[in-house]
């Protein structure tokens, strides 16, 4: 006899189709990704916290997500527009897809030095990130977006561009 209810997926299973020759291949991209050129640890400093996740990390999720989403929308519409010309083609969609992935870089980089500032375990940390090297993602640019919605105080005189963005991102809450 079969059950009417559908089978409940397990909670951490992924909704993203994938393999074990895909995932190996995309654990080698991550394992070859060069370490920032500045590379940033930051000292912990927990905040008191409850379980729900901090509305100002909430807002930089979707403030990148969304950027990434429309540079990745753009690269695909550029077949439409310049699908007769490949110079064109190339050049336009290599810039949107390398500003997508810049913007990813500093959305990883932004959460994992939230999680440092939490005093999260450097090995919980490095399998979070999928890499045994977390400075590959924390730059001296995403501690100063977080710097902006965690109200830090520049050591400098004037407020870098970073802790300026970081700062709207929270407060226009996207």
């Amino acid at each position: 006899m079969t059950s009417t209810h559908p089978r409940k997926r397990p909670q951490r299973r992924s909704e993203i189709p994938h393999d074990p020759q895909q995932d190996m291949g995309l654990q080698q991209i991550r394992d070859t990704l060069p370490p920032a050129p500045a590379p940033c640890t930051v000292e912990p400093t927990p905040r008191p916290a409850g379980d729900e996740v901090p509305p100002e990390l909430l807002a930089l999720v979707t403030h990148h997500c969304r950027r990434i989403n429309a540079y990745l929308t753009r690269a695909q519409h550029l077949q439409t527009v310049h699908g007769d010309n490949i110079k064109q083609w190339q050049r336009l969609v290599l810039y949107a897809l390398t500003d997508a992935l810049a913007h990813n870089h500093l959305l990883v980089g932004t959460l994992a030095a939230y999680l440092q500032l939490q005093n999260l375990d450097a090995d919980l940390l490095g399998r979070y990130l999928q890499s045994p090297d977390p400075d590959r993602y924390i730059t001296g640019e995403a501690v100063e977006v977080l710097d902006g919605p965690t109200g830090a105080v520049p050591e400098e005189a004037a407020e870098t561009v970073w802790i300026t963005v970081g700062r709207h991102i929270t407060r226009d809450g996207s």
